[in-house]
């Protein structure tokens, strides 16, 4: 057996190689320390998964969400599931600008705020847990969107407004009871009043409109004019000079009623509930 052969002693062995592996350890620890301090100061950090880097997802700002108004369009937003169906008559209105998500906790794609045509209020068509669902002014028609409850305010409008379009009425129901009926003119053949649930968006006081001193805008757009008389065409609640037009098709998309029909109608809360229908 040559000295090549011969077996090292465990003593010996043990020795030299435990102050090899210290010397690795420190040395390894003191690289990965420098690694470190170099990572956090390029601002990645270390979580055992691949770092996601900014063009791979880009994070949703408030400020980079289009407001839904009656001017703005948002493609993205849930279709109102119900188009036909009443409410508990809950009503909603943010406290802040806040972000509108396609479903409870899902993906931002708009945001509304407490005020446009005066206060916003919104009606309520759904609540899941700490999520409230609501109708948006915005086009497309049926645009819905889902808010935190805990940012809104809540409450409660007694009132239903709902418009026959082939009987040419509307009907206004307190507690769910019929206050009241008329006799209105609705839209013509090339440009129909929309069909579904809207609300009404705000009131518009305006002593120099000819045609009525009180405008309500609804939640709802023309489905044929994508502006009209300088607007967006939102379909609005409203009076006419001369009655000869109730029980006709003969507007724009808007819903025409008497005097006696508009005060009663200004006295229901922004937010409250319009069903139109082809009945």
């Amino acid at each position: 057996m040559t000295s090549q052969d011969t077996p090292r002693t465990p003593q010996r062995d043990s020795a030299s190689t435990r102050l090899a592996y210290v010397l690795t350890g420190v040395l390894l620890v003191a690289l990965g320390l420098v690694a470190v301090m170099v990572l956090a100061a390029s601002g990645h950090t270390i979580t055992g998964t691949p770092t996601t880097t900014s063009h791979q997802k880009k994070q949703v700002t408030l400020s980079s969400l289009v407001e839904s108004t009656t001017h703005t369009r948002l493609d993205r937003a849930p279709r109102d599931p119900n188009p036909q169906q009443a409410t508990e008559g809950w009503i909603v209105r943010p406290t802040k600008v806040i972000a509108l998500r396609d479903a409870p906790g899902g993906r931002p794609f708009g945001k509304v705020g407490p005020k446009q045509i005066g206060e916003t209020w919104l009606p309520v068509i759904a609540q899941r847990g700490q999520w409230t669902q609501v109708l948006l002014p915005s086009k497309p028609n049926g645009s819905t969107g889902w808010l935190r409850s805990a940012h809104v305010e809540r409450t409660q409008t007694p009132y239903l407004i709902r418009v026959h379009l082939s009987s040419m009425t509307l009907e206004l129901s307190y507690h769910g009871r019929e206050m009241n009926s008329w006799t209105i003119g609705i839209g013509k053949p090339d440009t129909p009043t929309p069909i579904g649930r809207t609300f009404i968006l705000g009131s518009i006081v305006d002593p120099n409109q000819t045609y009525s001193p009180i405008i309500l805008p609804l939640g709802s757009h023309s489905e044929t004019l994508d502006s009209f008389g300088g607007g967006p065409g939102t379909v609005a609640i409203h009076t006419w000079p001369t009655t000869d037009v109730l029980g006709t098709a003969s507007s724009n998309g808007c819903i025409r009623v008497s005097q006696e029909a508009l005060n009663q109608l200004t006295r229901v809360p922004l937010g409250t509930l319009v069903l139109v229908d082809q009945q």
